[in-house]
C-alpha cells in the first residue's frame, strides 16, 4: 500500500471557514475590482460587476429568500451558465439553507424525482427551461418557484429581479437577519446529484467546510491572483465547474467571464481576453485539432508541427519565444492566455505538451464530486503532463490492493470528502470506510509521489487467465490516430476459445480522413485505413491488451453535459450506432 500526504505549497491564502466567510472577505479585499463580466444580451458586450455589487446582489437576494419563509429549505437550481446562478448559489448557501444544483438538461420527470428525492422547498429556474417547469409544477408540489427571467410574480411563480429589488430595500430598511446570519462550516451546503462511484444517482451531501477546504487547497497549488480573467464554460451545476473555476475564482479575486456556449468559446476568449479556462479533456482537444486543421487549410501543417518540435525540445522553458513563435493563435484568443486546467477526464498528455510548446502553460487534475471535487492536481509552476499531479495540501492518497504491476485503487482523506450520500446510508458506508473515501479508480504513484489514473475499476476487463485490461488506456493509445474522433474500449468473450478479446467502437473523423485523401473514403477504405493503424497501434501493447475488434459508428457517443462519453450504456453489441464486429 502507497501512501501520500503532500505538504509543500507554492502559494499561501487567508483561511477560509465557509462560504459566506468566503464572499465577505473577498468582497472586502476587492470590492471594487471587477468580479464577472456578463453579457446583457447574446452577443452584445461584456459588462462589468464589480464584488461590491456582486455581495449587494446576492445579500439582497438572500434576504428576500428568508422573506419568503425559506430558512432551513433545500433549494434546488438549474438553468444555464449566467450571473444569477451565482448570486442564487452563494444566496441559498450563505444564510437561508441548502443548494440543491441540477443538470438544466435533465427531462421534466428526472427534475421532478431530484426535487422530490432531494426534499426541495424551492425552484430558482431560468426562464429558457419555463415549459418543463410547467410539467414539474403540475407533478410536483413545491412551496416556490423563482424564475430568473420573469418580469413579475405570477401565482405561485415568483419574479427572480422582483425579488431582488425587495430584498434591497428590506436591507436598506435595516433588516439584517441574512446579513448577520451564522453559517456552521461543519453544516450541510450543497446536495449534488452524481452517478457515484457505484452507479446509480446519488446525492452528495458537501458541506460548508469541504467545499471551503477544496477551494483553499487549490489555490496553494494555482495562483490565479493579480489581473486575471477565466471563461466559464462547463455547466455551473457541476461541482468541478462551480467550485474549481467560480468559488476559487472569487477567493483569489480573478474576474470571470460567462461564456455564451461552447460554440462561442474561442470569440468570447478574445472578446473577454481570458487568461484561463478551466475545461474537459474534449474541449482542449477539438482546440487542439481545429488549430491544426486551419493550418493545414493554409498549407503551414509542416511549419506549425515543425515549430511545436522546436519548443518541446527547448522544454517550453522561453514563454515569450513561445508566444512568439504562435503569436497568431495568442493574438485570436484575446492575447493573454495564461493557463488551461484540464479534469473531468483522462486527458491526452502530447495535447498538453503541444499547448506548453504553444506558449499556453497547461495541467490537469483529478477528481470526484464525492472528495469536493479535487483529490490532486498538478502545480502551475511545476508539473508533469501525464500525470493528474500531487495530492492536494492536507489530503492523504493510497493506492491499495496493489497488483503485480504496481496499479491499485485510490483512495483518500482529507477535510473535503464528503459527509455522505443523502437519505443513503448503505452506500455512505460502503463508500467511506473509517473516514477514507474509495473512488473506484485506479492508478499509481511514481518515484515523486505524482499520481497517475489508469481507468475505473468498474470498467476492467478480465480475461480468462485473470490479466486486468484498462479500457481507458487502450482508448489513449487509439486517440493518437488521426482517423478516430472518438473510441469506446469494450471486452467480448471469444466464443471460439472463450477468452475475452478487446474490441473498440469507434466514431471516426470524416473531416480529416477527406482532407487527407481529397475525397470523402468508402466504409472499406476507411476500415482499411484504420485497421492499418490500429495494427501499428498494437504493436506498442502486449498481445492480450491488443485491439482483436473494431467497428464503425455513424452517430457521435451520447455523453454527459461535461461531454464524457456514457461508457456503461453504450459498449457492446446492439447499442445505438453501427456494430460491424
Amino acid at each position: 500500500m502507497n501512501s501520500i500526504k503532500y505538504k509543500d505549497v507554492l502559494y499561501e491564502h487567508r483561511e477560509l471557514a465557509h462560504l459566506k466567510d468566503l464572499l465577505d472577505s473577498s468582497a472586502a479585499l476587492f470590492r471594487d475590482k471587477d468580479a464577472f463580466l456578463v453579457k446583457d444580451k447574446p452577443g452584445g458586450p461584456y459588462r462589468a460587476v464589480s464584488f461590491g455589487e456582486f455581495k449587494a446582489d446576492v445579500d439582497a437576494l438572500g434576504t428576500a429568500l428568508l422573506s419568503l419563509g425559506l430558512a432551513g429549505k433545500n433549494i434546488a437550481l438549474l438553468g444555464e451558465n449566467r450571473y444569477e446562478w451565482v448570486v442564487s448559489y452563494l444566496a441559498v448557501t450563505n444564510g437561508v439553507g441548502v443548494v440543491v444544483p441540477l443538470d438544466r438538461e435533465l427531462c421534466a420527470g428526472e427534475i421532478a424525482h431530484f426535487i422530490t428525492r432531494a426534499d426541495v422547498g424551492a425552484v430558482i429556474y431560468s426562464g429558457k427551461g419555463e415549459r418543463v417547469m410547467e410539467e414539474v409544477r403540475a407533478h410536483v408540489a413545491t412551496e416556490c418557484y423563482i424564475s430568473m427571467d420573469a418580469w413579475e410574480n405570477t401565482g405561485a411563480r415568483r419574479s427572480f429581479s422582483r425579488l431582488t429589488e425587495e430584498g434591497k430595500r428590506l436591507v436598506e430598511a435595516g433588516q439584517r437577519g441574512y446579513l448577520d446570519a451564522r453559517v456552521d462550516p461543519e453544516s450541510l451546503c450543497a446536495i449534488l446529484f452524481t452517478s457515484g462511484v457505484m452507479g446509480m444517482p446519488k446525492g452528495v451531501m458537501l458541506s460548508h467546510k469541504n467545499i471551503a477546504a477544496n477551494i483553499r487547497n487549490m489555490s496553494r497549488y494555482v495562483d490565479v491572483t493579480g489581473d486575471h480573467t477565466g471563461l466559464s464554460v462547463l455547466p455551473m451545476h457541476h461541482t468541478y465547474e462551480m467550485t474549481c473555476h467560480i468559488l476559487t475564482a472569487v477567493y483569489q479575486g480573478c474576474r470571470v467571464a460567462i461564456c455564451e456556449g461552447l460554440k462561442h468559446i474561442l470569440k468570447n476568449m478574445a472578446e473577454a481576453k481570458a487568461s484561463v479556462l478551466l475545461g474537459v479533456p474534449l474541449i482542449f482537444e477539438n482546440m487542439h485539432r481545429k488549430i491544426l486543421r486551419q493550418k493545414e487549410r493554409t498549407g503551414k501543417t509542416r511549419r506549425i508541427r515543425g515549430a511545436v518540435t522546436l519548443s518541446r525540445l527547448l522544454g517550453g522553458q522561453n514563454l515569450s519565444a513561445a508566444r512568439w513563435m504562435f503569436r497568431e493563435l495568442h493574438q485570436a484568443t484575446g492575447g493573454a492566455l495564461h493557463l488551461f486546467i484540464a479534469g473531468g477526464a483522462p486527458m491526452d498528455p502530447e495535447v498538453i505538451k503541444d499547448f506548453c510548446a504553444m506558449g499556453i502553460p497547461m495541467i490537469q487534475g483529478y477528481g470526484m464530486t464525492e472528495s469536493a471535487p479535487i483529490i490532486a492536481l498538478n502545480k502551475d509552476k511545476y508539473s508533469k503532463p501525464a500525470s493528474v499531479g500531487l495530492p492536494l495540501p492536507d489530503t492523504e492518497v493510497q493506492v491499495i490492493d496493489v497488483d503485480e504491476d504496481g496499479i491499485g485503487e485510490i483512495v483518500c482523506r482529507g477535510d473535503s470528502v464528503m459527509m455522505g450520500y443523502y437519505r443513503d446510508e448503505e452506500e455512505t458506508k460502503r463508500v467511506l470506510v473509517d473516514g477514507w473515501l474509495h473512488t473506484g479508480d485506479l492508478g499509481y504513484f511514481d518515484g515523486e509521489g505524482f499520481l497517475y489514473v489508469t481507468g475505473r475499476k468498474k470498467n476492467i476487463i478480465v480475461t480468462k487467465n485473470g490479466k486486468n485490461i484498462s479500457p481507458e488506456e487502450i482508448e489513449n493509445y487509439l486517440y493518437d490516430i488521426p482517423y478516430i474522433r472518438e473510441v469506446l474500449v469494450w471486452g467480448l468473450e471469444d466464443g471460439k476459445n472463450g477468452d475475452v478479446v478487446v474490441c473498440a467502437d469507434i466514431f471516426p473523423d470524416s473531416a480529416f480522413a477527406w482532407e487527407e485523401h481529397g475525397r470523402p473514403l468508402t466504409d472499406d477504405e476507411l476500415k482499411s485505413a484504420l485497421k492499418e493503424a490500429i495494427d501499428k497501434v498494437n504493436e506498442k501493447m502486449p498481445l492480450y491488451k491488443r485491439v482483436k475488434r473494431f467497428a464503425l459508428r455513424e452517430e457521435e457517443f451520447e455523453k454527459t453535459t461535461t461531454k464524457k462519453i456514457k461508457r456503461a450504456q453504450q459498449s457492446g453489441i446492439g447499442r445505438r450506432g453501427r456494430r460491424e464486429l
